[in-house]
Protein backbone atom coordinates (compact mmCIF):
# COMPACT_ATOMS: atom_id res chain seq x y z
CA UNK A 1 0.00 0.00 0.00
CA UNK A 2 1.33 3.39 -0.97
CA UNK A 3 0.49 7.05 -0.73
CA UNK A 4 0.12 9.35 -3.70
CA UNK A 5 1.19 12.97 -3.67
CA UNK A 6 -2.35 14.00 -2.78
CA UNK A 7 -5.02 12.90 -0.32
CA UNK A 8 -3.04 10.42 1.79
CA UNK A 9 -1.92 10.63 5.41
CA UNK A 10 1.70 10.76 4.30
CA UNK A 11 1.76 14.35 3.11
CA UNK A 12 5.31 14.97 4.39
CA UNK A 13 6.80 11.87 2.77
CA UNK A 14 8.22 11.56 -0.74
CA UNK A 15 5.17 10.02 -2.32
CA UNK A 16 4.31 8.63 -5.74
CA UNK A 17 3.16 10.93 -8.52
CA UNK A 18 0.85 9.50 -11.19
CA UNK A 19 3.68 8.40 -13.47
CA UNK A 20 5.47 6.68 -10.57
CA UNK A 21 2.23 5.01 -9.52
CA UNK A 22 1.85 3.64 -13.05
CA UNK A 23 5.39 2.24 -12.90
CA UNK A 24 4.71 0.77 -9.43
CA UNK A 25 1.51 -0.90 -10.62
CA UNK A 26 3.21 -2.38 -13.68
CA UNK A 27 6.13 -3.65 -11.58
CA UNK A 28 3.89 -5.11 -8.86
CA UNK A 29 1.63 -6.81 -11.39
CA UNK A 30 4.65 -8.34 -13.11
CA UNK A 31 5.37 -10.03 -9.75
CA UNK A 32 1.70 -11.01 -9.31
CA UNK A 33 1.37 -8.54 -6.47
CA UNK A 34 -1.18 -5.80 -5.83
CA UNK A 35 -0.99 -2.06 -5.22
CA UNK A 36 -3.43 -0.33 -2.87
CA UNK A 37 -3.39 3.50 -2.86
CA UNK A 38 -4.28 5.38 0.30
CA UNK A 39 -6.81 8.19 -0.24
CA UNK A 40 -7.65 8.38 3.43
CA UNK A 41 -7.78 12.06 4.35
CA UNK A 42 -10.95 13.53 5.82
CA UNK A 43 -11.92 15.61 2.83
CA UNK A 44 -13.12 19.20 2.76
CA UNK A 45 -15.44 20.67 0.14
CA UNK A 46 -12.63 21.97 -2.02
CA UNK A 47 -11.08 18.50 -2.25
CA UNK A 48 -13.82 16.90 -4.32
CA UNK A 49 -13.04 18.38 -7.73
CA UNK A 50 -9.36 17.26 -7.64
CA UNK A 51 -10.45 13.96 -6.07
CA UNK A 52 -12.75 13.34 -9.06
CA UNK A 53 -9.81 13.70 -11.46
CA UNK A 54 -7.53 11.67 -9.20
CA UNK A 55 -9.83 8.63 -9.04
CA UNK A 56 -10.26 8.65 -12.81
CA UNK A 57 -6.46 8.50 -13.16
CA UNK A 58 -6.06 5.79 -10.53
CA UNK A 59 -8.65 3.65 -12.29
CA UNK A 60 -6.92 4.21 -15.65
CA UNK A 61 -3.49 3.06 -14.42
CA UNK A 62 -4.95 -0.11 -12.89
CA UNK A 63 -4.47 0.21 -9.14
CA UNK A 64 -6.02 -2.77 -7.37
CA UNK A 65 -7.84 -0.86 -4.63
CA UNK A 66 -8.07 2.46 -2.85
CA UNK A 67 -8.03 2.81 0.94
CA UNK A 68 -10.57 5.45 2.01
CA UNK A 69 -11.89 6.75 5.34
CA UNK A 70 -14.34 9.53 4.46
CA UNK A 71 -17.95 8.50 3.60
CA UNK A 72 -18.18 11.35 1.10
CA UNK A 73 -15.08 10.15 -0.68
CA UNK A 74 -16.42 6.59 -0.77
CA UNK A 75 -19.65 7.85 -2.34
CA UNK A 76 -17.58 9.64 -5.00
CA UNK A 77 -15.70 6.43 -5.82
CA UNK A 78 -18.98 4.51 -6.18
CA UNK A 79 -20.34 7.26 -8.43
CA UNK A 80 -17.49 7.70 -10.91
CA UNK A 81 -15.43 4.47 -10.75
CA UNK A 82 -17.81 1.87 -9.28
CA UNK A 83 -15.60 -1.04 -10.36
CA UNK A 84 -12.58 0.28 -8.43
CA UNK A 85 -12.20 -1.90 -5.32
CA UNK A 86 -12.52 0.11 -2.12
CA UNK A 87 -11.16 -0.66 1.34
CA UNK A 88 -12.11 1.26 4.48
CA UNK A 89 -9.16 2.72 6.39
CA UNK A 90 -8.58 2.19 10.09
CA UNK A 91 -9.23 5.96 10.32
CA UNK A 92 -12.95 5.15 9.95
CA UNK A 93 -12.84 3.48 13.40
CA UNK A 94 -14.80 0.33 12.51
CA UNK A 95 -15.44 -1.33 15.87
CA UNK A 96 -18.45 -3.60 15.34
CA UNK A 97 -20.23 -5.91 12.93
CA UNK A 98 -23.03 -3.45 12.15
CA UNK A 99 -20.49 -0.88 10.99
CA UNK A 100 -18.84 -3.58 8.87
CA UNK A 101 -22.27 -4.38 7.40
CA UNK A 102 -22.84 -0.70 6.64
CA UNK A 103 -19.58 -0.47 4.72
CA UNK A 104 -20.38 -3.70 2.86
CA UNK A 105 -23.65 -2.17 1.65
CA UNK A 106 -21.70 0.75 0.17
CA UNK A 107 -19.67 -1.69 -1.94
CA UNK A 108 -16.60 -1.86 0.28
CA UNK A 109 -14.69 -5.17 -0.05
CA UNK A 110 -12.32 -4.92 2.91
CA UNK A 111 -12.38 -3.19 6.30
CA UNK A 112 -9.17 -2.29 8.10
CA UNK A 113 -10.44 -2.51 11.64
CA UNK A 114 -9.89 -0.05 14.46
CA UNK A 115 -6.69 -0.83 16.35
CA UNK A 116 -8.52 -0.87 19.67
CA UNK A 117 -10.29 -4.23 19.19
CA UNK A 118 -9.56 -7.53 20.92
CA UNK A 119 -9.27 -10.91 19.19
CA UNK A 120 -12.66 -11.84 20.66
CA UNK A 121 -14.31 -8.75 19.15
CA UNK A 122 -12.67 -9.32 15.78
CA UNK A 123 -13.86 -12.94 15.70
CA UNK A 124 -17.42 -11.82 16.42
CA UNK A 125 -17.31 -9.30 13.55
CA UNK A 126 -16.13 -12.07 11.22
CA UNK A 127 -18.82 -14.43 12.48
CA UNK A 128 -21.57 -11.86 11.85
CA UNK A 129 -20.16 -10.53 8.55
CA UNK A 130 -18.18 -13.36 6.91
CA UNK A 131 -18.50 -11.85 3.41
CA UNK A 132 -16.32 -8.80 4.05
CA UNK A 133 -12.54 -9.16 4.30
CA UNK A 134 -10.96 -8.02 7.57
CA UNK A 135 -7.51 -6.49 7.89
CA UNK A 136 -5.63 -5.60 11.09
CA UNK A 137 -2.44 -3.77 11.96
CA UNK A 138 0.15 -6.15 13.37
CA UNK A 139 3.33 -4.09 13.65
CA UNK A 140 4.58 -0.53 13.96
CA UNK A 141 3.93 2.78 15.68
CA UNK A 142 0.76 3.24 17.71
CA UNK A 143 -1.10 6.55 17.79
CA UNK A 144 -2.13 8.17 21.05
CA UNK A 145 -5.55 8.94 19.55
CA UNK A 146 -8.34 6.52 18.68
CA UNK A 147 -7.25 4.81 15.46
CA UNK A 148 -5.18 7.84 14.55
CA UNK A 149 -7.86 10.54 14.68
CA UNK A 150 -5.88 13.21 16.51
CA UNK A 151 -6.17 16.99 16.90
CA UNK A 152 -2.96 17.60 18.86
CA UNK A 153 -0.80 18.35 15.84
CA UNK A 154 -3.23 20.84 14.34
CA UNK A 155 -3.77 22.53 17.71
CA UNK A 156 -0.07 22.82 18.58
CA UNK A 157 1.62 23.28 15.20
CA UNK A 158 -1.08 24.06 12.64
CA UNK A 159 -0.39 20.78 10.84
CA UNK A 160 -3.52 18.66 10.44
CA UNK A 161 -3.04 14.99 11.32
CA UNK A 162 -6.21 14.00 9.52
CA UNK A 163 -4.90 15.51 6.31
CA UNK A 164 -1.53 13.80 6.44
CA UNK A 165 0.62 16.44 8.13
CA UNK A 166 1.06 15.07 11.66
CA UNK A 167 3.99 16.60 13.56
CA UNK A 168 3.91 13.79 16.16
CA UNK A 169 3.46 15.97 19.27
CA UNK A 170 2.72 12.79 21.24
CA UNK A 171 6.42 11.96 20.86
CA UNK A 172 7.59 15.27 22.36
CA UNK A 173 9.04 15.45 25.85
CA UNK A 174 6.80 17.12 28.43
CA UNK A 175 7.35 18.57 31.90
CA UNK A 176 4.91 19.73 34.56
CA UNK A 177 4.90 23.43 35.61
CA UNK A 178 2.81 24.93 38.41
CA UNK A 179 0.87 28.08 37.41
CA UNK A 180 2.51 30.51 39.89
CA UNK A 181 6.03 29.10 39.51
CA UNK A 182 6.80 30.05 35.95
CA UNK A 183 9.98 28.48 34.65
CA UNK A 184 10.17 25.89 37.42
CA UNK A 185 9.75 22.57 35.65
CA UNK A 186 8.83 19.56 37.74
CA UNK A 187 9.83 16.34 36.08
CA UNK A 188 7.29 13.55 36.13
CA UNK A 189 9.78 10.76 35.71
CA UNK A 190 12.93 9.86 37.53
CA UNK A 191 15.71 11.13 35.30
CA UNK A 192 14.55 14.75 35.37
CA UNK A 193 14.63 15.28 31.60
CA UNK A 194 10.90 15.13 31.06
CA UNK A 195 8.60 12.31 30.12
CA UNK A 196 7.11 10.93 26.96
CA UNK A 197 3.74 11.11 28.67
CA UNK A 198 1.69 10.17 25.57
CA UNK A 199 4.22 7.91 23.87
CA UNK A 200 3.08 4.35 23.17
CA UNK A 201 5.32 1.39 22.62
CA UNK A 202 5.34 -0.06 19.11
CA UNK A 203 2.88 -2.78 18.20
CA UNK A 204 4.40 -6.23 17.62
CA UNK A 205 2.13 -9.23 17.04
CA UNK A 206 4.64 -11.67 15.52
CA UNK A 207 3.92 -14.13 18.36
CA UNK A 208 0.14 -14.01 17.85
CA UNK A 209 -0.34 -14.75 14.15
CA UNK A 210 -2.44 -17.89 14.79
CA UNK A 211 -4.91 -15.79 16.78
CA UNK A 212 -5.45 -13.46 13.79
CA UNK A 213 -5.99 -16.41 11.47
CA UNK A 214 -8.47 -18.08 13.85
CA UNK A 215 -10.36 -14.77 14.24
CA UNK A 216 -10.95 -14.64 10.47
CA UNK A 217 -8.47 -11.90 9.57
CA UNK A 218 -7.22 -12.17 5.98
CA UNK A 219 -4.89 -9.15 5.80
CA UNK A 220 -2.05 -8.18 8.14
CA UNK A 221 -0.91 -4.58 7.92
CA UNK A 222 2.55 -3.27 8.84
CA UNK A 223 2.73 0.42 9.69
CA UNK A 224 5.49 1.95 7.59
CA UNK A 225 5.02 5.72 7.61
CA UNK A 226 8.31 7.25 6.43
CA UNK A 227 10.25 4.17 7.45
CA UNK A 228 13.54 3.16 5.81
CA UNK A 229 14.05 0.59 3.07
CA UNK A 230 15.89 -1.54 5.62
CA UNK A 231 13.07 -1.43 8.18
CA UNK A 232 10.47 -2.24 5.55
CA UNK A 233 12.46 -5.19 4.19
CA UNK A 234 13.26 -6.75 7.57
CA UNK A 235 9.79 -6.43 9.08
CA UNK A 236 7.87 -7.50 5.97
CA UNK A 237 10.08 -10.51 5.29
CA UNK A 238 9.93 -11.62 8.91
CA UNK A 239 6.13 -11.60 9.03
CA UNK A 240 5.93 -13.29 5.63
CA UNK A 241 8.32 -16.04 6.79
CA UNK A 242 6.40 -16.52 10.03
CA UNK A 243 3.09 -16.87 8.17
CA UNK A 244 4.56 -19.29 5.66
CA UNK A 245 6.07 -21.39 8.46
CA UNK A 246 2.72 -21.50 10.25
CA UNK A 247 0.79 -22.66 7.17
CA UNK A 248 3.42 -25.30 6.39
CA UNK A 249 3.68 -26.56 9.96
CA UNK A 250 2.31 -24.81 13.07
CA UNK A 251 4.98 -26.55 15.16
CA UNK A 252 7.69 -24.94 13.03
CA UNK A 253 6.16 -21.53 13.70
CA UNK A 254 6.06 -22.23 17.44
CA UNK A 255 9.69 -23.33 17.46
CA UNK A 256 10.84 -20.21 15.56
CA UNK A 257 8.95 -17.54 17.52
CA UNK A 258 12.05 -16.23 19.28
CA UNK A 259 13.97 -16.14 15.98
CA UNK A 260 11.29 -13.92 14.42
CA UNK A 261 11.35 -11.61 17.43
CA UNK A 262 15.15 -11.39 17.40
CA UNK A 263 15.03 -10.39 13.74
CA UNK A 264 12.56 -7.59 14.43
CA UNK A 265 14.76 -6.27 17.23
CA UNK A 266 17.47 -5.58 14.64
CA UNK A 267 15.41 -2.66 13.27
CA UNK A 268 15.94 -0.42 16.31
CA UNK A 269 12.27 0.07 17.14
CA UNK A 270 10.75 1.17 20.42
CA UNK A 271 9.84 -1.41 23.03
CA UNK A 272 6.98 -3.67 21.96
CA UNK A 273 3.38 -4.00 23.08
CA UNK A 274 0.42 -6.15 22.00
CA UNK A 275 -1.91 -3.15 22.06
CA UNK A 276 -5.57 -3.97 22.68
CA UNK A 277 -5.65 -7.39 21.03
CA UNK A 278 -5.26 -9.40 24.23
CA UNK A 279 -7.53 -7.11 26.26
CA UNK A 280 -7.43 -3.62 27.74
CA UNK A 281 -4.00 -1.98 27.76
CA UNK A 282 -2.16 -1.09 30.95
CA UNK A 283 0.54 1.38 31.87
CA UNK A 284 3.04 -1.16 30.52
CA UNK A 285 2.06 -0.16 26.98
CA UNK A 286 3.46 3.34 27.44
CA UNK A 287 7.05 4.64 27.27
CA UNK A 288 8.14 6.94 30.07
CA UNK A 289 11.82 7.40 29.27
CA UNK A 290 13.98 7.17 26.15
CA UNK A 291 11.60 6.22 23.38
CA UNK A 292 13.77 4.35 20.91
CA UNK A 293 16.44 1.69 21.00
CA UNK A 294 19.53 1.58 18.85
CA UNK A 295 19.14 -0.94 16.04
CA UNK A 296 20.86 -4.28 16.53
CA UNK A 297 22.42 -3.98 13.09
CA UNK A 298 23.80 -1.22 10.87
CA UNK A 299 22.29 -0.87 7.39
CA UNK A 300 25.35 -0.89 5.12
CA UNK A 301 24.22 -1.23 1.53
CA UNK A 302 21.88 -2.47 -1.20
CA UNK A 303 22.79 -4.83 -4.03
CA UNK A 304 22.27 -3.11 -7.39
CA UNK A 305 23.39 -6.01 -9.60
CA UNK A 306 25.24 -9.33 -9.57
CA UNK A 307 27.28 -11.01 -12.30
CA UNK A 308 27.17 -14.81 -11.80
CA UNK A 309 30.19 -15.28 -14.13
CA UNK A 310 32.61 -12.90 -12.40
CA UNK A 311 30.74 -13.24 -9.06
CA UNK A 312 31.01 -9.52 -8.48
CA UNK A 313 28.14 -7.69 -6.81
CA UNK A 314 27.68 -3.94 -7.27
CA UNK A 315 26.68 -2.41 -3.92
CA UNK A 316 25.22 1.03 -3.23
CA UNK A 317 26.64 2.13 0.11
CA UNK A 318 24.07 3.21 2.72
CA UNK A 319 26.33 3.10 5.78
CA UNK A 320 30.11 3.00 5.98
CA UNK A 321 31.78 -0.38 5.74
CA UNK A 322 35.40 -1.28 5.02
CA UNK A 323 37.69 -4.10 4.05
CA UNK A 324 37.89 -6.48 7.01
CA UNK A 325 34.28 -5.95 8.12
CA UNK A 326 32.06 -8.98 8.57
CA UNK A 327 28.75 -8.28 6.83
CA UNK A 328 25.53 -10.21 6.60
CA UNK A 329 23.69 -10.50 3.28
CA UNK A 330 19.94 -10.22 3.86
CA UNK A 331 18.83 -11.94 0.70
CA UNK A 332 15.75 -13.09 -1.18
CA UNK A 333 17.67 -16.13 -2.48
CA UNK A 334 17.83 -18.95 0.05
CA UNK A 335 19.31 -18.28 3.46
CA UNK A 336 21.10 -15.17 4.66
CA UNK A 337 24.86 -15.55 4.90
CA UNK A 338 27.86 -13.81 6.45
CA UNK A 339 30.98 -12.75 4.60
CA UNK A 340 34.12 -10.94 5.64
CA UNK A 341 35.00 -8.26 3.07
CA UNK A 342 38.54 -9.13 1.96
CA UNK A 343 38.62 -6.86 -1.10
CA UNK A 344 36.60 -3.91 -2.35
CA UNK A 345 36.78 -2.06 -5.67
CA UNK A 346 35.34 1.03 -7.29
CA UNK A 347 33.52 0.66 -10.62
CA UNK A 348 36.83 0.99 -12.48
CA UNK A 349 38.13 -2.02 -10.51
CA UNK A 350 40.57 0.06 -8.50
CA UNK A 351 41.13 -1.45 -5.04
CA UNK A 352 39.74 0.68 -2.20
CA UNK A 353 39.58 0.21 1.58
CA UNK A 354 36.11 1.72 2.01
CA UNK A 355 33.57 3.83 0.17
CA UNK A 356 34.27 7.45 1.15
CA UNK A 357 31.17 9.01 -0.43
CA UNK A 358 27.50 8.47 0.57
CA UNK A 359 25.67 6.12 -1.81
CA UNK A 360 28.88 5.37 -3.68
CA UNK A 361 28.78 2.27 -5.87
CA UNK A 362 31.42 -0.35 -5.05
CA UNK A 363 32.13 -3.90 -6.18
CA UNK A 364 32.75 -6.87 -3.93
CA UNK A 365 33.10 -10.53 -4.80
CA UNK A 366 30.81 -13.15 -3.33
CA UNK A 367 30.43 -16.81 -4.23
CA UNK A 368 26.82 -16.79 -3.04
CA UNK A 369 24.10 -15.81 -5.44
CA UNK A 370 22.58 -12.44 -4.53
CA UNK A 371 19.90 -10.39 -6.23
CA UNK A 372 18.98 -6.80 -6.93
CA UNK A 373 17.74 -5.01 -3.78
CA UNK A 374 19.24 -7.56 -1.38
CA UNK A 375 20.59 -5.83 1.72
CA UNK A 376 23.94 -5.78 3.51
CA UNK A 377 24.02 -5.18 7.23
CA UNK A 378 26.56 -5.39 10.05
CA UNK A 379 25.32 -6.87 13.33
CA UNK A 380 26.39 -5.07 16.47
Amino acid sequence: YVGGQQFSLRARAKNFDIEELLQAVQYAHSLKRKIYVTVNIFAKNEDFKPLYDYFIKLRAIGVDAVIVSDPGVISLVREIVPDLETHVSTQANTNNYRAANFWKKTGVKRVILARELSFKEIAEIHEKEPDIALECFVHGAMCIAYSGRCLLSQYMTGRASNRGECAHPCRYKYNLMEETRQGEYMPIEEDGRGTYIMNSKDLCMIEYLPEFIKAGVTGLKIEGRQKSVYYTAVVTRTYRAALDDYFIDPDKYEKNRQLYLNELLLTGSRDFTTGFYTGATTAEAQIYGQDKKSPGADFCGIVKSYDPETKFAVIEQRGKFSVGDKLEFFTSFGKDFNQTITNMYDLNTNAIESAPHPRQLVKIRTDHRVGEMDILRRRK
